[in-house]
């Protein structure tokens, strides 16, 4: 029994769901997101309310079941409302400006890093110190977000980087001179 697999997603109003064999597309007032499943698990959409089943119990189909369930679900909220992801730059003289839709980062580095948003993601910059990643992809959104943090990792010394806004470093204690 798969207690993720087997829950229902309740399909909110203004969604469209459209299942054509193991393509799935979603529509809301964000926008359209499609994804191809496994064949041989099937979907159904009753009452608002959308249930995969998975035709045996095998290992493979078990996780699948879960994972497929998941997927379908993050889609249907993220064209109903946006999923985001807050960074945090710190660091004497590091900042972040926006420019058009695209991200200059000064990081410390001899030269500026130019970060090009990809196709369904947009940015927000609040302050020169926070980036809020926003997008109706889950994935998309959190792949983002880590590109950009690995253009400055955070260290544990000095506490300077990009780090995520839960993200809680561990400093390390320097060194110290003999005696």
């Amino acid at each position: 029994m798969s207690r993720i697999g087997n829950n229902p997603i309740t399909i909110p109003e203004g969604v469209e769901v459209n299942v054509q064999g193991n393509h799935i597309s979603v529509k809301g007032p964000k926008g359209t997101l499609e994804r191809d499943i496994n064949e041989k698990l099937e979907i159904k959409i009753e009452d608002r309310k959308l249930t995969v089943k998975r035709p045996n119990d095998e290992t493979e189909m078990k996780s699948l079941h879960g994972l497929t369930r998941t997927l379908i679900n993050n889609m249907v909220i993220g064209v109903k409302e946006e999923f985001t992801k807050e960074l945090q730059v710190n660091g004497v003289g590091y900042r972040v400006q926006k420019q058009g839709n695209d991200l200059n980062l000064i990081l410390g580095y001899s030269h500026p890093v130019m970060y090009k948003a990809p196709n369904g993601i947009t940015f927000d910059v609040p302050n020169p110190n926070t980036i809020i990643v926003k997008g109706i992809d889950k994935e998309l959104v959190g792949q983002t977000a880590a590109e950009i943090r690995t253009k400055r990792l955070p260290e544990v010394y000095g506490g300077k980087g990009i780090k995520y806004s839960y993200e809680v470093i561990r400093r390390k204690e320097g060194k110290t001179g003999k005696k």
